[in-house]
């Protein structure tokens, strides 16, 4: 009787081993550190960011001031405008918030049209000579 007293202790140590692993890595599995449901509202995020500042520095460029710009000197504005969308996140952003600055002053009355024609410009060239640098 001692024997199947012993072999029934090992067994039950044997199924507590296993029970324990076994909930633990399922345990472990389900801890993750950043659920795949906030990755997917964080990429989500990013791109509608980045769209929103692709769609802010395009329609920036496709003011009638920024067409006449282009016109003056010559730049093809359909070449900047699909160079946008080819930027970095980071060129994107610093080129977005000069947009809406530069839009912002010359509703504020602080800069002429002169000086967004020479913005705009900037910017266009800017813009080309980042996408050419590649």
């Amino acid at each position: 009787m001692h024997l199947s007293t012993l072999r029934f202790t090992r067994s039950l140590a044997l199924f507590a081993v296993v029970a324990i692993c076994g909930s633990s890595s399922a345990l472990h599995a389900q801890a993750h550190v950043v659920s795949p449901a906030d990755l997917q509202k964080e990429v989500v995020s990013l791109a509608t960011t980045r769209q929103d500042r692709v769609d802010q520095v395009t329609r920036f460029f496709s003011s009638d001031k920024a067409k006449k710009a282009f016109s003056s000197a010559g730049i093809d504005a359909k070449q900047v405008t699909n160079a946008i969308p080819t930027l970095s996140d980071e060129e994107l952003a610093q080129l977005s918030a000069r947009a809406n600055k530069a839009q912002a002053d010359f509703a504020a009355g602080t800069i002429t049209d002169h000086d967004l024609t020479l913005i705009i410009l900037a910017i266009a060239i800017l813009v080309l000579l980042i996408v050419a640098l590649r």
